[in-house]
C-alpha cells in the first residue's frame, strides 16, 4: 500500500511487499580479501542472526577480491552449508569493484554490505534497512559519528575519520555524518541510477556514491551504531588516505566544472513533495531569498575589497565600473547554482549575458549615486563614498533579484520525469516481485525466511 497521503499527483515509492522464499528482499554483500580465518565465523554469525530476526527472505553474498590464500575454499564451503549463502569470485581487487558487481546483478529490492570483522553490531542492521523496504530513504549508513553512537577505537583512527568527514563536508558540502563506516544499504532501483556514474573501484567508491546521492536529491537515513575497531585490521590507513583525497579532489572539480550528468539525476523518482505545483504555495520563494541574500551580502564585501582595491590607482567611476563588472560575474554565477538550482554548463552563456544586463542597471544606479555625491560635494571622503555606494547596492540588489526570478531564472513550468531507455523504470511493477494488490492464499509469514 502507498504511504503518502499529501495533496499531488506524483507518486510515491511503496512499501516492499514481503516476497516468497525464492526472491529475497535483503542481500548483503560481505567483501573480503584473504579472510580465510575470519570468514567462516563471521558469515555463519551473521546468518544465524538474520534467520533469527530478519522477518524477510534474505541473502548473504562473499564477494572474493582475488584473495590468493584459502578464503574461496572457505567461500563456497559456506555456500554449500547454508542454503541462504552465495560465493562470488574477482579476479581484481578493490571493495567498489565487488559492490558494483554484487549489486549490479542482484535481484534483490535492497542491497546492503558490512565489513567481514563484524565491527558494527548486528542489531543495527534491521533499523538499517527498514526505512528502505518502507519506502521511506533511498539509502541508509551506519555512522559512528552520531551523538548516540558508541565507539570503541583509537585516537589515531578517530582523528582520520573526523578529519576525512570535516574535509567532506568542507570541500563537497556532504551533509551526511559518517562516510567511511563499513555498514550501508541502497534500495536496488536508486543503486541502478547511481552506480553507473561512480567511478572509484576502491575504498572511495561509499564516499562518491553517497555524494551523488545527496546532489541528486536521495534522502539517505543514517543510524547510529555500536562499533568496535578491529586491532587485526588490514586496512593501510595512509594508502586509503591518500587515495580519499584523490578522489575527493576529481568528484569536487567534476562538480564545479559540470561535467557530471546530474540533470538526469535531480529527484530521478519524481516523489520529492516539494515538485509538487500546490495552489496558493509560491515555488521555492523563501529558499530562494535566502540564498540570495547570503550570496548578496559576500558579493557586496566583495565588491567593496575590489572597490577600494581599485581605487588606489583609479578614479571613483573606473573603481566602481570595475569591481561591479567582476563582482557582477561571479555573483550570477553563484545565484545560478546556489540560489536557483541551475547545474551544468547548458544555458551559462545566456545566463552570464542576462546578467550583465542585470549588472549594467546597477552601475547605472551606482554611477549615479556617486555623480550626486560630487555634485553635492567636491572632494567627498573614501566612508562617504562607500556609504552612498552600499545604499544604492541595496536598491540595486531588490530589483537584481526580481530581474533574476523573473527573467534570468525564470521557475520552469512540471516536466515529467523522461527514464534513460537503458536504465529500468522504477515506477514500474518490480517482475521479482509478487504484486502487492493481489493476496497470496498460500503465504505465511515463515515463508519470509
Amino acid at each position: 500500500m502507498r504511504t503518502d497521503s499529501s495533496p499531488g499527483s506524483l507518486p510515491a515509492r511503496e512499501h516492499l511487499p514481503a516476497a516468497g522464499a525464492g526472491t529475497p528482499v535483503l542481500d548483503v554483500v560481505v567483501p573480503v580479501y584473504n579472510e580465510e580465518k575470519d570468514l567462516g565465523p563471521c558469515v555463519r554469525r551473521l546468518h544465524e542472526h538474520l534467520d533469527r530476526t530478519f522477518p524477510y527472505a534474505f541473502r548473504i553474498t562473499v564477494a572474493d577480491n582475488a584473495s590468493t590464500d584459502g578464503t574461496p575454499q572457505v567461500a563456497a564451503r559456506l555456500a554449500a552449508d547454508l542454503a541462504a549463502v552465495r560465493s562470488v569470485r574477482l579476479e581484481r581487487k578493490g571493495r567498489g569493484r565487488a559492490l558494483r558487481t554484487v549489486w549490479s546483478a542482484s535481484d534483490a529490492p535492497v542491497l546492503a554490505y558490512m565489513d567481514v570483522d563484524l565491527s558494527t553490531d548486528l542489531n543495527a542492521l534491521l533499523p538499517l534497512v527498514a526505512p528502505l523496504i518502507s519506502g521511506h530513504s533511498d539509502l541508509a549508513i551506519g555512522s559512528r559519528l552520531a551523538r548516540s553512537s558508541r565507539v570503541v577505537r583509537g585516537a589515531k583512527r578517530e582523528f582520520i575519520s573526523r578529519t576525512y568527514n570535516l574535509i567532506l563536508r568542507g570541500s563537497l558540502q556532504a551533509r551526511f555524518s559518517d562516510a567511511q563506516c563499513g555498514f550501508k544499504a541502497i534500495r536496488r532501483d536508486v543503486a541502478q541510477v547511481l552506480l553507473p556514474l561512480v567511478e572509484d573501484t576502491g575504498w572511495f567508491f561509499d564516499t562518491e556514491m553517497l555524494v551523488l546521492a545527496e546532489r541528486a536529491g536521495c534522502r539517505i537515513h543514517e543510524v547510529p551504531v555500536d562499533w568496535v575497531d578491529d586491532p587485526d585490521s588490514t586496512v593501510h590507513i595512509v594508502r586509503t588516505a591518500t587515495e580519499d583525497l584523490k578522489g575527493v579532489w576529481r568528484v569536487g572539480r567534476a562538480l564545479a566544472t559540470g561535467s557530471l550528468p546530474l540533470d538526469r539525476l535531480a529527484r530521478p523518482f519524481g516523489d520529492d513533495p516539494r515538485d509538487r505545483d500546490l495552489t496558493g504555495v509560491p515555488q521555492g520563494l523563501a529558499r530562494q531569498l535566502v540564498g540570495f541574500c547570503v550570496v548578496g551580502a559576500l558579493s557586496t564585501l566583495f565588491y567593496l575589497l575590489l572597490y577600494s582595491g581599485f581605487r588606489h590607482f583609479a578614479g571613483s567611476q573606473l573603481a566602481n565600473a570595475l569591481a561591479l563588472l567582476v563582482s557582477a560575474v561571479a555573483n550570477t554565477a553563484a545565484n545560478r547554482r546556489l540560489t536557483f538550482g541551475v547545474r551544468g554548463r547548458g544555458g551559462a552563456v545566456r545566463h552570464q549575458a542576462q546578467g550583465l544586463v542585470v549588472f549594467g542597471i546597477g552601475l547605472a544606479l551606482t554611477s549615479g549615486s556617486l555623480a550626486a555625491l560630487s555634485a553635492a560635494t567636491a572632494h567627498p571622503d573614501h566612508s562617504t563614498e562607500l556609504a552612498v555606494l552600499i545604499a544604492a547596492n541595496l536598491a540595486a540588489t531588490v530589483l537584481r533579484f526580481l530581474l533574476f526570478r523573473a527573467w534570468v531564472f525564470p521557475d520552469a513550468p512540471p516536466t515529467t520525469h523522461t527514464p534513460d531507455p537503458h536504465l529500468p523504470d522504477p515506477h514500474l511493477p518490480d517482475p521479482h516481485l509478487p504484486d502487492p494488490h493481489l493476496p497470496d492464499p498460500h503465504r505465511t509469514w515463515s515463508d519470509a525466511r
